[in-house]
């Protein structure tokens, strides 16, 4: 779709707002024909056929044009190998039906087109840069062959500019570091799969009724789920809610722990939060739940962040990896009652 074709799909969007407000139909006319059903300004699709567009970089132009109004992407099912970062306030991108994919391999210490190494957050395969945006029925996929080259490969990146960020019966794919969260982000009804620190960040989420899967990685000693690394001013950091910690076939008994503290670049303000709330867990959870991460301090020392130095609690966990120990610390009932979407995010979802 040329420019000219983009800016005229533009028009019959709002025109098409204008129509469902009580304007004419008749305003509609001469305008580019409508390039998707009444509940989607514009869809992508592989098919080719009218009305579409072929890529999600050509919606998100489009939405850009829109000017920040809510606009809404379907993506047909099929495989989009693109990368790309979400930079226009109030877009949702939602399947059109079971089978849409945005997949691309690109590790951390890789070369990226412009000849420097992708790095751990510029790895990701889909970055939301802006607020207010939704995901619904998508799957977001990090292929890098991780199991023949083990790296960092974020499938999906909330960066700090992405508050207020919805997250819906999506698929999360990759294996280490999967899913980055910098800005508060609701997150429901979705399967986030990896097998080291694969939630990880400063923001904060709330994490409801998902399946939490990690991967098997042969070999691997051990196994991480949550990474948070929240700053001590921040309440609350990564909150899983009625979550079922689930594992591929092939990862051990006791092999995964719930979490780690990560002190990024050594910021000692950085104590970390998660905790999970009414979550079954199978046995391949440690039964001491919680472990260290490395850091170098500011004076190039490296030392551990323990998990006692964290904050990190459960409540009403179940399953066999529901064990009782002092190094799982438990929260009590009136502390567990004051932990809801709002007081974690701040805004409803």
């Amino acid at each position: 779709m040329g420019e000219l074709a983009a800016d005229a799909h533009v028009r019959s969007v709002l025109g098409r707002r204008q129509v469902l407000a009580g304007a004419s139909a008749t305003a509609l006319a001469g305008l580019a024909a409508p390039a998707a059903a009444a509940s989607h300004d514009v869809i992508v699709s592989t098919s080719g056929r009218r009305g579409t567009v072929p890529s999600l970089s050509e919606a998100l132009a489009i939405a850009a044009r829109a000017g920040g109004v809510p606009f809404t992407i379907g993506l047909d099912p099929g495989t989009y190998r693109e990368k790309l970062s979400v930079t226009v306030p109030n877009v949702t991108l939602a399947g059109t039906a079971p089978g849409a994919v945005i997949a691309f391999a690109a590790g951390a210490a890789l070369p990226s087109p412009e000849g420097r190494n992708w790095g751990t957050s510029g790895s990701a395969v889909l970055t939301i840069a802006a607020p207010g945006v939704t995901l619904r029925n998508l799957t977001i996929c990090n292929d890098h062959p991780y199991l023949a080259q083990p790296m960092q490969a974020v499938a999906l990146a909330v960066a700090a500019a992405g508050e207020r960020t919805r997250i819906t019966g999506c698929r999360i794919e990759g294996y280490q570091d999967t899913l980055l969260i910098q800005a508060s982000t609701h997150v429901v009804d979705c399967r986030i799969s990896g097998c080291i620190d694969f939630i990880f960040g400063g923001g904060a989420a709330w994490i409801e009724r998902c399946e939490i899967v990690s991967r098997s990685v042969p070999n691997a000693p051990a196994g991480y789920i949550a990474a948070p690394s929240t700053h001590e001013r921040q309440r609350y950091g990564l909150v899983f809610d009625r979550c079922r910690l689930t594992r591929e076939t092939g990862v051990p008994d006791g092999s995964i722990f719930l979490g780690r503290p990560w002190r990024a670049g050594g910021n000692m303000a950085l104590t970390g939060q998660a905790s999970f709330l009414r979550c079954w867990m199978d046995a391949h959870i440690a039964p001491a739940g919680w472990t260290s991460m490395g850091y170098t301090d500011p004076a190039g020392v490296r030392r551990q962040l323990t998990p006692a130095e964290a904050r990190f609690s459960e409540y009403g966990s179940r399953g066999p990896g529901a064990v009782a120990a002092p190094s799982r610390p438990q929260l009590a009932a009136d502390a567990y009652a004051r932990m809801t979407p709002v007081s974690i995010l701040g805004w409803g979802p």
